[in-house]
């Protein structure tokens, strides 16, 4: 039988060799591995194919029928036609790209409670959202009007070729 004393050495970088920084970075990469490669892409709704659309549009739908049901979520947070909101979509795509990197097969357990401590706070946007778009107070969809900034502005035209940053003189 092996004593403490008769321990295998090894190896253990410290602080001197390096800085704190590293040395976490360091630890926690060998404690969490990186994944090999994404199963669920995130992808911008600008930037996507019509294919890519379909795709995520019925996974969100399907996501958000979960969502409403599991926490009970009235037509004040999530109203009856949130997908025809860009901003509710836009809060709700990101709360279901969250939740479901919240679930991954590496995780402690983490990652469901930081999704649980984030979920009121985008109910409460949510609510915001809806209240804006008017849709529930009117017990009817109510079209949100596009609003497009221009850009030939010669005062913006003129603004832009300027550099605007504060820039420290030390």
């Amino acid at each position: 039988m092996r004593s403490h004393d008769d321990t295998d050495e090894f190896d253990v970088p410290s602080a001197a060799s390096f800085g704190d920084d590293e040395l976490t970075a360091q630890l926690f990469r060998s404690a969490f591995p990186i994944p090999a490669g994404p199963k669920n892409l995130t992808r911008r709704w600008r930037e996507m194919t019509p294919e890519q659309s379909q795709d995520v549009w019925g996974s969100l739908f399907t996501w958000v029928t979960w969502l409403v049901a599991t926490y009970q979520l009235t037509t004040s947070v999530v109203p009856d036609c949130w997908w025809r909101h860009s901003e509710i979509v836009a809060e709700l795509y990101a709360l279901q790209r969250a939740e479901l990197a919240s679930y991954t097969e590496d995780d402690p357990g983490f990652g469901p409670l930081a999704f649980h401590e984030r979920l009121p706070h985008a109910v409460e946007r949510l609510r915001m959202h809806t209240r804006t778009a008017g849709c529930v107070g009117l017990q009817v969809h109510k079209e949100p009007a596009p609003r497009v900034l221009a850009n030939d502005d010669p005062a913006f035209t003129e603004w832009r070729k300027a550099a605007h940053q504060l820039v420290s003189e030390f």
